[in-house]
């Protein structure tokens, strides 16, 4: 599914226009990235939980000349799924 397609199906169960749906999503993926930016967590209860998990630095290649290199340690976006929607997908 598409952003375009999520704002036009979030429009029509809302029964609201596609531009107030694309606010909407707009206003909900900002929150969540502000959140994130601080540390914090966000968690839909049911849905899901967004975190920030850190990755320690490590030892790659580089596939194509198959040398060695560091990859630094970083904070990587994480979303780990809630009950129903677990079950919803089986």
């Amino acid at each position: 599914m598409t952003k375009a397609e999520l704002i036009a199906k979030m429009a029509a169960s809302a029964g609201i226009t596609k531009a107030a749906a694309g606010r909407a999503l707009r206003a909900f993926t900002g929150a969540v990235t502000t959140s994130l930016k601080k540390g914090q967590r966000v968690s839909l209860v049911n849905f899901g939980t967004f975190t920030v998990a850190k990755r320690k630095a490590r030892l790659g290649r580089n596939p194509r000349t198959g040398q060695p290199l560091r990859i630094p340690a970083t904070k990587v976006a994480k979303f780990s799924a809630g009950k129903i929607l677990k079950s919803a997908v089986k």
